[in-house]
């Protein structure tokens, strides 16, 4: 009898101390995924941005979907206008010159690595591609181009797309998004740069 009460107490000890493990482990692998998942997703809203700006550089607004992008960004080519002569010097006396040049913007797209064809995909989205919206607004008494890119977490965080998980960062939250841009404003700061 002896016996059986002392296997007993060792299996309910091996029990809880399986479950004091796994109670440790479930918040730090929940942490390391979430920073795993959230910086690929931020390194791709980054390069996103990046290719809005270069759009908007060329057509003085922002792309409202990722086919406009790409295919701005591989056909249409950047204007550099360099002025020869200095037209803010009241004691210049030369002759002012505007040179044009043109440089195609697929080969700067190509020196970046930058494969157009997926940026539209989540990364750990199984397909699921970004939310765009671009506009003009009017914004302090002036039309200005505005865009926002974005996700809901709960896209891309797989198996930790679940409430439960709040308890591990209070911040945490599956069903917001993660973004840069706004609608209402010409801001292209990220909501994770807070």
């Amino acid at each position: 009898m002896r016996l059986l009460i002392n296997l007993v107490l060792v299996a309910i000890v091996v029990g809880l101390v399986y479950v004091l493990i796994g109670s440790i482990r479930e918040p730090i692998a929940f942490k390391n995924e979430k920073e795993r998942r959230e910086g690929a997703v931020i390194e791709k809203l980054t390069m996103i941005r990046n290719m809005q700006e270069l759009f908007r550089n060329i057509k003085g607004g922002f792309a409202p979907d990722f086919d406009s992008l790409k295919k701005v960004l591989t056909t249409d080519s950047f204007v550099v206008v360099s002025v020869i002569g200095d037209p803010d010097d009241p004691n210049f006396t030369g002759e002012i010159t505007y040179d044009t040049t043109y440089f195609p913007a697929a080969d700067s797209i190509t020196a970046m690595g930058i494969n157009l064809d997926s940026l539209r995909f989540v990364p750990f989205g199984n397909g699921s591609a970004f939310q765009i919206q671009a506009d003009t607004i009017t914004y302090q008494k002036t039309n200005v181009p505005v865009v926002e890119v974005g996700i809901k977490r709960s896209v891309f965080m797989g198996p930790y797309a679940d409430k439960r998980f709040a308890r591990y960062d209070q911040k945490y939250n599956p069903g917001s998004v993660i973004k840069f841009g706004n609608m209402n404003a010409p801001n292209l700061s990220g909501n994770w740069e807070n």
